[in-house]
């Protein structure tokens, strides 16, 4: 605003000069007006040497006159003459008109007057020019200017160079709001720094524990080998009761074995991809049957009372199986460890969704239903975010990759994962049909 009043008191200081300009201008002009009684005494004198033959050259050049001897009360050449505002007297003889006596000696100072007038007023207008130009520049120095550096900056913010500072001018109407932008750029880097070295902490813990964590699934893994050579040894061995015992014993080391395979590949790809990269790991889906959707929830013994409401349609559906099994472990693992019921899966068709071009789609709609409290409001919008945990998560294991991952693998399956409560909390997977 101090700039703003500053702009109003010079330009009202340029107008009030400008009338002053014309005010002198005004007052040392001189308004002459003409002595009619020297005039009339002139025009006697005229008559009079007239009437005694003196040659109207002579009279003109002796007067400072101009003569029209004619008859007519108007001759046209004076037309002329009243239009420049000249004095015109009539010439008598005897009473008689006989013609014009015209002095025209003020239009000289009568045009002298206007060129005065017309070079202060076109000095006023220049100035006028100078000053709009001036004010233009002003106007562009102190908002166009800010407002480009600041389109400039916000752009060099969006491609993420935050190490430049926005300059600060000590005139810029914008100050405030420019210094409020570069504190801004200045907390927005310090954030991205923050951001990066808890990402680089993040990748740390996860890769040692991944470390960690692959040496005891091989000492799983090979005290499962160890006794399922033995236990197939056993085989043929003893009474039924016992084979039966055997075979048994057999299924749940082969289960165990697997479900150890199954976690060091997991954490092979954890492993192998950089946490800011998740999104990375490979996900190779082609065309499966549906059914094998049933049995990755039938090997799920582990993890309570697994209760599929109804068979799955018979179709070919486009998966990874791998992938797809991790998810519906993750999913069912979390319902087990959270809610503690029984798990119920339905399956169902959905076909009136469209591609972007207006082709129908058809997805087969798994639902995993627990019985449980579900998840707190607060935090069902960030449960499929990277290492967000729940705050029913304390006292319970897990790094907050679960959801996350299940909804990447969907994604990249060209399903789709949606979850909500529902006296209890509700998963909902979408499987692309062929």
């Amino acid at each position: 605003m101090k700039q703003i009043r500053r702009l109003a008191v010079l330009f009202t200081l340029f107008m009030l000069g400008a009338l002053a300009v014309f005010v002198v201008l005004s007052r040392n002009t001189i308004y002459t007006e003409r002595d009619i009684i020297d005039y009339n005494d002139r025009r006697y004198r005229v008559q009079e040497e007239l009437a005694a033959g003196t040659p109207e050259e002579e009279i003109e050049a002796r007067y400072g006159c101009v003569l029209f001897l004619s008859d007519k009360p108007d001759p046209p050449e004076l037309a002329a003459y009243y239009r420049s505002g000249a004095l015109i007297l009539d010439l008598e003889d005897n009473g008689v008109i006989t013609g014009k006596v015209v002095w025209n000696d003020l239009e000289e100072h009568y045009d002298r007057t206007g060129g005065n007038y017309l070079k202060a007023a076109a000095l006023l207008c220049g100035c006028v020019l100078v000053i709009g130009y001036l004010l233009l520049l002003y106007l562009y120095l102190s908002f166009l200017k800010p407002v480009e550096e600041l389109e400039s900056f916000a752009a060099d913010i969006a491609k993420g160079e935050l190490d430049k500072p926005l300059p600060i001018h000590r005139n810029n109407l914008f100050g405030s709001f420019v210094e409020g932008f570069d504190i801004m750029r200045e907390q927005l880097k310090a954030s991205i720094n923050k951001e990066r070295e808890a990402e680089i902490a993040r990748k740390e813990l996860t890769q040692g524990l991944s470390h960690d964590i692959k040496t005891p699934l091989a000492v799983i893994r090979a005290a499962c080998e160890v006794m399922e050579i033995k236990l197939t040894r056993r085989l043929g061995d003893g009474d039924e009761a016992a084979q039966e015992e055997i075979s048994d014993l057999l299924d749940k080391v082969r289960t165990i074995s697997g479900k150890a395979d199954t976690i060091s590949g997991l954490m092979s790809d954890v492993m192998h991809a950089n946490l800011e990269e998740l999104e990375e790991v490979e996900v190779s889906p082609r065309e499966e049957q549906s059914t094998v959707i049933e049995g990755f929830f039938r090997e799920l013994t582990d993890y309570g009372n697994i209760i599929l409401d109804n068979h799955i349609h018979p179709c070919l559906v486009f998966l990874d199986r791998k992938r797809m099994e991790q998810v519906v472990d993750n999913i069912v693992s979390n319902s087990a460890k959270y809610a503690g019921t029984d798990i119920h899966v339905s399956f169902s068709q959905v076909s009136n969704l469209r591609k972007a071009d207006g082709s129908p789609i058809r997805f087969i709609r798994i639902t995993i239903r627990d019985e449980g409290p579900g998840v707190d409001q607060e935090d069902l919008p960030l449960l499929s975010e990277k290492y967000y945990r729940g705050s029913n998560s304390s006292g319970r294991t897990g790094y907050g990759l679960g959801m996350y991952l299940a909804r990447t693998y969907m994604e990249k399956q060209e399903g789709g994962l949606e979850y909500y409560n529902d006296n209890g909390f509700v998963v909902e997977l979408l499987v692309r049909v062929v």
